[in-house]
């Protein structure tokens, strides 16, 4: 299904469909990966799904796919500049497609928007990152399953190293205003999102490594 997705996508700019074979390539190579556990394809499916549902507010749906697509290109645990190496890459593959030079700014900065989730003067890119976030608000055994893959992607890192780096996330999290910008995701999620956190953050304090 998302290979459609992109494929459609790039239609939009270019007639080359053995260039836009070549990109899905090099994105379902990435998502792709043996080390994602969670930001892999199933995540990619799960934001369109979530988008889906207000695609009807959204000013540049194709702005928005090509932020999904691209927004975690990149991605090493080991790393603090993944969002910027991944809007390289986007940049160089949009233009190689001839998406206009607006439309490749407005991507770029809604990937950029994913590193900090903070609200923005930008409804499209409100939405992209409330998407982004929406996991924190599944049910409690969903929300274990991305705990759990979360971890695994950070599997270099021992549990000294790892749980006071998640505690700090959790709490990140648990100190804004309101996780979720849009009306849509902050009914659809929030308070689920804080009971989720509020129980991550006291299994953690209470050295439980294995989410119960």
């Amino acid at each position: 299904m998302m290979k459609a997705v992109f494929i459609n996508l790039t239609a939009h700019y270019t007639s080359n469909s053995k260039l836009s074979e070549q990109l899905w390539n090099e994105v379902e190579t990435a998502y792709s990966n043996q080390k994602r556990h969670y930001h892999n394809l199933h995540h990619l499916e799960h934001l369109l799904n979530e988008l889906s549902e207000v695609k009807e507010k959204i000013k540049d749906w194709d702005v928005l796919l090509f932020s999904l697509f691209y927004h975690d290109l990149v991605y090493n645990p080991l790393r603090r500049d993944n969002e910027e190496r991944s809007i390289i890459i986007a940049e160089n593959r949009l233009a190689t497609i001839d998406v206009p030079s607006g439309k490749i700014d407005a991507c770029k900065k809604q990937i950029l928007a994913t590193k900090a989730h903070e609200k923005t003067e930008d409804g499209d890119t409100d939405f992209f990152i409330d998407a982004d976030l929406s996991v924190l608000g599944q049910d409690w055994n969903d929300y274990k399953n991305y705990v759990t893959a979360i971890r695994k992607e950070y599997s270099l890192y021992a549990d000294n190293l790892y749980y006071p780096g998640r505690k700090a996330v959790v709490q990140h999290f648990l100190q804004m205003d309101r996780i979720f910008k849009t009306e849509h995701f902050f009914a659809k999620y929030e308070m689920q999102a804080k009971k989720n956190l509020q129980q991550e953050l006291e299994n953690i304090e209470q050295g439980k490594r294995n989410v119960e």
